[in-house]
């Protein structure tokens, strides 16, 4: 599905930082069959494209800051990111990076939930963000795996005006009727010193396949192909510096 215009509280874009960019581009460009573009401006840091012929699906950077882990980050549009930084704080969670610009392109902010879970807030000027979605080689999905909860399901939809479907085994997130990711309850299947964090899922045409491929690259399966009850065929994988990610099949989100 094209995306031409952006949903205030929906995942707009996921970004990768990396602590080996020219590795990341070649493992992410033979899975998924991306395009790659770095922006030539030394002001960019950097800052590579990720596209799906010439639409944009995902961005790539280098990481900036010792402390900071190689992990996706998942942002969600908003219409005023200083509005929604102060909503952050108000509703408990923290920022990480205060609202700045990003030459023309729009204005964002990093924020974390009160349980640590960081994720982006981006207000579109020029780009808007993703500009297909649930298509093989796009973003399908996101979710955040924490073990707060309760927590969450008050902060999140505080922030984004979200809806939040409580199934048995799992919850989902949603704006307008439709569903766009879910929380999944670190419980005691994590060691105790993982923190929470949130996980784009790529759509993708054939999960075993891609699976398969992912492993052939160099990436581990951390979850093998599963079916999902009720929900579709997925699989969780991790890039060589230690990304986490899923896939699953395409045109099975919300």
């Amino acid at each position: 599905m094209k995306i031409t215009t952006t949903t205030p509280g929906a995942p707009c874009w996921v970004e990768l930082g990396t602590v080996d960019p020219g590795a990341a581009k070649s493992f992410y460009a033979e899975l998924f069959g991306w395009r790659v573009e770095e922006d030539p401006r030394a002001e960019a840091g950097g800052y590579t494209s990720l596209l799906l012929g010439d639409a944009p699906v995902a961005g790539l950077t280098p990481l900036h800051q010792p402390e900071q882990p190689t992990a996706w980050t998942v942002s969600f549009a908003v219409a005023d990111a200083d509005a929604s930084a102060a909503a952050v704080t108000a509703a408990g969670g923290r920022i990480l990076l205060e609202p700045s610009e990003v030459f023309d392109l729009g204005r964002f902010a990093v924020a974390a939930d009160p349980a640590g879970a960081a994720f982006s807030l981006w207000q579109a000027r020029a780009f808007n963000g993703v500009a297909v979605i649930d298509e093989p080689g796009s973003l399908g999905w996101v979710e955040l795996t924490t073990r707060a909860v309760q927590q969450a399901k008050e902060f999140y939809p505080r922030v984004f005006a979200w809806s939040v479907t409580v199934g048995e085994m799992y919850t989902q997130w949603g704006l307008r009727g439709h569903d766009f990711g879910g929380m999944a309850d670190m419980s005691d299947q994590f060691p105790a010193d993982t923190p929470p964090y949130w996980m784009p899922y790529f759509a993708v045409a054939d999960v075993d396949r891609t699976a398969e491929r992912a492993a052939a690259l160099g990436a581990s399966v951390l979850l093998p192909p599963t079916d999902v009850p009720d929900g579709p065929r997925l699989a969780v994988l991790k890039d060589q510096q230690g990304a986490v990610f899923g896939v699953h099949v395409a045109g099975a989100a919300g």
